[in-house]
Order: C-alpha cells, then structure tokens, then sequence
C-alpha cells in the first residue's frame, strides 16, 4: 500500500469512526444498550475510544510502511480536534437537526 492511499484510508476511517457514535443509539454499533436513547456523555465517551483505536491503527499502518516518526504532545492535540470536528455532521444530525412529525 503506498503512502497516499495509506493517507486517504486513515482519512476516510476517522470521519466514519468520529460520526458513528451519533448515527446509532448502540455502543461502538455492536453493543444494545438498554435504554432507549444513548446519553450524551457515553457518545463522548466513545468517541474518544475511537479517536485512540484510530490512531493505533494509522501508527501501525505507518509502523507498516516505513519509519514511524515520534509525535509530541502537539500532534496529539491537533489530531483530536481534527477528529472532533470530522464529527460535526454526525452530531448536527443528532441534535441540531429538526425533526417533522
């Protein structure tokens, strides 16, 4: 796999993974949860698991095509707002969206 497709599948992975805590009322999309509706702060929650399962998997891919370069505190903090914001839509159409009927 070269370095830019590597680029635009971890890309790809993190807008899915940052937007699936808000498109379905299970954790992680596997887990029923027993009450009817998710509440906020396990959606949080789950987006910060999946913020760290993705940067695992874009370390092990980079770990996997060459060098893996050591990240500061900098990146960490870029990167999770770049995630944050990757889930915007999905919680536009949670909570901001106004519902008919």
């Amino acid at each position: 796999m070269d370095v830019s497709l590597a680029s635009w599948f971890v890309i790809l992975l993190a807008a899915l993974a940052a937007n699936l805590p808000f498109l379905n009322e299970r954790l992680f999309a596997l887990i029923p949860i027993g009450s009817s509706r998710k509440p906020f702060w396990l959606r949080l929650l789950e987006l910060l698991v999946l913020y760290f399962l993705v940067l695992g998997f874009a370390l092990l891919l980079e770990k996997r095509i060459g060098n893996a370069f050591s990240q500061h505190w900098e990146f960490y903090a870029i990167t999770i707002c770049l995630f944050i914001v990757l889930a915007y839509p999905g919680f536009v159409f949670r909570y901001l969206r106004k519902r008919h009927g």
